[in-house]
């Protein structure tokens, strides 16, 4: 775990705390893991499938109604806006090995324009946004529909394509900057977040999520990216506890975002990485924005000491898509 300015002046009353946060972290990672077992039985428990009727393909978006827009609307007091996505990388890297191609079609005294393509929409070096034909459980995707018949080489995606966001998404966002919480810059691989850590967020900053909310989850990725240089998010990452789920859930929240989705490296007896990000996309019916860049958000929030804003995403309206680049903006 990274603690910030490692060259300053420890005194006592700062170590004591220190070792206190080390003490309450080594307490989290010993937290038991959730069991196949258990995974599978909230497969059934939990899930939101049926709930807005068999044809939905919107999942929580459902949740946000004109009056959730309203509200947040009603957020935005400075007018300042702060972009939560990462600049466009056409540079290959461990982190990045699909990297979108840019390049200029022409150039004149008249004028010039260029080609972009993104090889990989959910790749790991791009912010996207997840539909729910990108992710599925026994063949089945969102709401139950069999993919052999709506998901196919051929057509795409027929159900669940990121088309039905066109109209684009306009609601209340909450950070949960958790490394400012815990006074570190960024926390270290395989750190596991739990719902005692996201509410101890909530009793500092007063703020919590709800229904029709988007979620943003910063933990560090891009601040660590910057103190140690490039790294391998499937081997180096903290994230959610997979414990998470039911409070995510309970909570009925319509976005979740974060830098990266899932922590690594994982133990031995620990459900796959992506366990958390399948179970909230497929079951809960969340979209997701993933490989979001959170730190403007967190210097922005931190300096109006506000942690709840308007956000806007704007997914491409792509045909049979399974996902968009997209640049989420929050407007304070």
């Amino acid at each position: 775990m990274q603690v910030s300015h490692p060259s300053f002046h420890v005194s006592s009353v700062t170590l004591a705390a220190l070792l206190i946060l080390a003490g309450s972290m080594d307490a989290q990672q010993d937290q038991p893991f959730v069991s196949e077992a258990e995974y599978e039985r909230w497969q059934t428990e939990l899930t939101n499938w049926g709930r807005w009727g068999p044809d939905d393909e919107m999942g929580t978006l459902n949740l946000i109604t004109p009056a959730k827009r309203l509200q947040a609307a009603s957020l935005v007091r400075s007018g300042t806006t702060v972009s939560l996505s990462s600049i466009a990388d056409t540079e290959e890297s461990v982190d990045n090995p699909c990297p979108v191609e840019w390049e200029m079609a022409n150039a004149s005294r008249s004028g010039a324009s260029d080609r972009i393509s993104y090889p990989c929409i959910h790749g790991l070096g791009t912010t996207h946004i997840d539909g729910f034909a990108h992710r599925f459980f026994d063949g089945k995707m969102w709401n139950g529909y069999d993919v052999e018949e709506f998901v196919t080489m051929e057509s795409g995606a027929s159900k669940n394509a990121v088309l039905t966001m066109r109209h684009g998404i306009v609601t209340r966002g909450v950070l949960y900057d958790i490394p400012r919480l815990k006074g570190v810059d960024y926390l270290g691989a395989g750190d596991r977040v739990t719902v005692s850590d996201l509410e101890a967020w909530e009793r500092e900053t007063g703020v919590q999520v709800g229904p029709g909310d988007a979620m943003l989850f910063r933990w560090g990725r891009w601040a660590r990216k910057d103190a140690l240089g490039t790294f391998d998010t499937w081997e180096e990452a903290a994230g959610l506890d997979n414990t998470v789920i039911p409070w995510l859930k309970a909570r009925d929240i319509a976005i979740l975002g974060w830098e990266s989705p899932g922590y690594t490296p994982r133990l031995e007896g620990d459900l796959p990485t992506l366990a958390l990000h399948d179970f909230t996309l497929t079951h809960l019916g969340v979209h997701l924005i993933d490989r979001a860049n959170l730190d403007e958000l967190a210097e922005l929030a931190e300096e109006q000491n506000r942690w709840e804003f308007m956000l806007t995403i704007n997914p491409l309206p792509i045909p049979n898509g399974t996902g968009s680049p997209v640049n989420p903006v929050a407007i304070f």
